[in-house]
């Protein structure tokens, strides 16, 4: 992921999705750039909305896709990341620090 591409899609995230996202006690997170597909996550109460393929689209990749046009997609993330399964690995092992 380029820096000034992830510096733009911050500063539009922070500007005109963010805000509308913490309404709902929400947040949206970028995964990974690659080859003009985004991905994303949306955090807190955003994370389990089953309205959060919409907000993807409608909110997100239209604020995104309309200011950058080297994103041709915008994909949303819903699988458990490698981070979480491993936490919670290191807890059921015992093993999760305090």
């Amino acid at each position: 992921m380029t820096k000034s591409i992830l510096t733009k899609i911050e500063a539009i995230l922070n500007k005109d999705v963010r805000p509308a996202l913490s309404d709902h006690k929400g947040n949206v997170a970028v995964s990974d750039f690659t080859d003009g597909i985004l991905r994303i996550r949306l955090t807190g109460m955003c994370s389990s909305c089953p309205s959060a393929s919409v907000t993807t689209e409608e909110l997100i990749a239209e604020k995104l896709k309309s200011r950058i046009p080297e994103i041709n997609e915008v994909i949303l993330c819903t699988g458990v990341s490698d981070e979480l399964i491993s936490q919670a690995k290191a807890m059921l092992q015992n093993k999760f620090p305090k």
